[in-house]
């Protein structure tokens, strides 16, 4: 266990860090699945959300820049092949 005073606000600062990437990255992999399984135009409805969603991810570094627009692309081509 740490002993310094600043290594443990560090673990407890990157645990929060944690829950919260966890939550925001578990988050959109549920409104990418959704989106996959609805019709074409509640897909097109939820497709700038999702985008956000995995932009936002990219910004914060907790998915890769390359993987986002991977993640994008594959959600855009999903919409317009409906």
């Amino acid at each position: 266990m740490a002993n310094h005073k600043s290594s443990l606000k560090r673990i407890r600062s990157s645990e929060k860090n944690r829950l919260r990437n966890r939550y925001q990255s578990r988050t959109t992999r549920n409104a990418i699945k959704k989106l996959k399984e609805s019709d074409k135009k509640e897909a097109e409805t939820l497709l700038p959300s999702v985008i956000s969603m995995i932009d936002r991810l990219a910004k914060k570094n907790v998915i890769h820049d390359n993987k986002a627009g991977h993640l994008k692309s594959q959600v855009a081509r999903h919409v317009a092949a409906l």
